[in-house]
């Protein structure tokens, strides 16, 4: 697998579970929030915000991404089954299951594949490479993004120790990772 050039975009995901978190990139250049958006239906609301600045330690702001408009919004059934996935601004909408499809007709649903907005294949895999939980791949087998956990019982000092790297040359597709990437840890956590 081939890296590219150029400074990764590191993203700390301040505390690792699926929504009510920041995405802070370590070097100013993106922050990303993934928060439970409002109810308005029978279905559970995720969605992903562009938040402009660095998140906060506390807890007494956790609901300021609701002054943002969602970049992403991600439904999913009642019952934890996929639904659909809304990129807002370019006004693209469409069931979960066909925006990530699995990558073979007799492959697992942890190897999955998308095309994004370049009109490129990327391919997530969890645990397809050593030390990546998950890993993200081109069609061209480049690297392009992994997400890891911080290991239980291991210290991680000043950080939470999660991070998420996107490769400089794919952070236009940032809003698509994380919401490919959210989508995916979503299967994996409910067994879909």
């Amino acid at each position: 697998m081939a890296t590219t050039k150029g400074l990764p975009y590191i993203l700390e995901d301040r505390n690792g579970s699926l929504t009510g978190t920041d995405f802070d990139d370590i070097y100013d250049r993106l922050f990303l929030r993934v928060a439970q958006a409002p109810q308005r239906s029978q279905h559970a609301l995720c969605a992903i915000y562009d938040m402009g600045r660095r998140s906060v330690s506390s807890k007494s702001d956790d609901h300021r991404h609701a002054r943002y408009n969602p970049s992403v919004v991600m439904q999913f059934g009642l019952d934890r089954s996929l639904g659909t996935v809304t990129f807002v601004n370019s006004a693209v909408s469409m069931p979960m299951g066909k925006y990530l499809r699995r990558a073979s007709f007799l492959g697992g649903s942890l190897l999955r594949k998308f095309i994004g907005s370049d009109g490129q294949e990327y391919k997530w895999g969890h645990r397809i490479a050593e030390g990546q939980e998950w890993t993200c791949i081109s069609a061209d087998n480049i690297l392009v993004a992994h997400f890891n956990l911080k290991p239980p019982r291991t210290h991680a000092y000043g950080s939470s120790g999660n991070v998420l790297t996107i490769y400089e040359e794919y952070a236009h597709l940032a809003m698509e990772i994380l919401a490919s990437l959210t989508i995916m840890r979503h299967i994996r956590k409910h067994n879909l």
